[in-house]
C-alpha cells in the first residue's frame, strides 16, 4: 500500500477508535470494554502512522516513537484511574522528556524564552487552581509532570518559531498546535480528577489528547532516503 492510501486508512482507524473509546464512557454507552479495547488501539494506530516517517533523522524518529510508546503505556495504566494514576503519570512524564529531546534536535531548548515564559505562566495558573485539591503524596510527581508538560509545549512552539518562512513551517505549526492541545487535555483531566467533574469529560480530554499525539506524530518528515543524527 502506498504512503497516501495507508495514511488515509490509518487516520480513519484513529478517528473510529477514538470515537468508540469515547462512546464507551459512562456518560455515553457505559460499555467499559469499549474503552479498554479502543483507547489503546487509537494510540497504537497513531504509532503506526508515525512509524514510516522521520527515517531521514533516525535519532529524532526514535525519540518521538519512544514517546508515543510511553504514552501508550500511560494510556493502559490510566484504564485503572486510581491504581494506575501514578504509573500513568510517570509514563507520560518520561514521554514528554523524550519529546523535548526530539524537539531540541531541531531548535535549542528555550531558544525563544517568551514561549517558555508563556507556558510557565499558563501551567502556574492551572496548578495554582488545583494545588489544594491534589493529595499531598502527589504534590511532587504532579509538579514534576506539569514542569515537563509545559516545557514540551513551549519547545514545540520554539520549533515552530524557528521554522517560520521555511518549507518546514507547516509541519512545525502542527507540532506547536499539538503541544498546546496536550496542555489543554491534561488541564481538563486534572480539573476533572481533582476539582470538579466535567460534563462529558472523556470527550474533551481524549479528543484533545489524540489530536495532540496526531500532531506530534505528523511532525515527523516523510522519508527522503538521506539520514542525519
Amino acid at each position: 500500500m502506498s504512503v497516501a492510501p495507508r495514511a488515509t486508512v490509518l487516520n480513519a482507524g484513529i478517528a473510529a477508535s477514538a470515537l468508540l473509546a469515547i462512546a464507551g464512557a459512562p456518560w455515553a454507552l457505559g460499555q467499559s470494554w469499549m474503552v479498554f479495547v479502543f483507547k489503546p488501539l487509537a494510540t497504537l494506530l497513531i504509532i503506526a502512522l508515525a512509524w514510516p516517517r522521520g527515517r531521514a533523522t533516525p535519532l529524532l524518529r526514535r525519540l518521538v516513537l519512544a514517546g508515543l510508546l510511553l504514552s501508550l503505556a500511560g494510556d493502559v495504566a490510566l484504564l485503572w484511574p486510581k491504581e494506575g494514576f501514578l504509573p500513568g503519570l510517570t509514563a507520560f512524564l518520561i514521554a514528554h522528556l523524550l519529546y523535548i529531546a526530539a524537539f531540541t534536535r531541531v531548535q535549542r531548548f528555550a531558544a525563544q524564552p517568551v514561549a517558555l515564559l508563556v507556558y510557565a505562566l499558563l501551567a502556574g495558573v492551572i496548578l495554582s487552581q488545583l494545588w489544594a485539591a491534589v493529595p499531598p503524596a502527589l504534590h511532587l510527581p504532579v509538579a514534576a509532570y506539569v514542569l515537563a508538560l509545559a516545557s514540551m509545549a513551549a519547545q514545540a512552539a520554539v520549533v515552530w518559531w524557528g521554522a517560520r518562512g521555511t518549507a518546514e513551517e507547516p509541519r512545525a505549526r502542527i507540532l506547536a498546535i499539538g503541544g498546546a492541545l496536550f496542555l489543554c487535555s491534561d488541564a481538563l483531566l486534572a480539573t476533572n480528577k481533582f476539582a470538579i467533574p466535567l460534563p462529558m469529560a472523556s470527550l474533551w480530554i481524549l479528543a484533545t489528547y489524540w489530536a495532540a499525539q496526531w500532531c506530534i506524530s505528523s511532525w515527523l518528515h516523510p522519508s527522503t532516503g538521506a539520514t542525519s543524527p
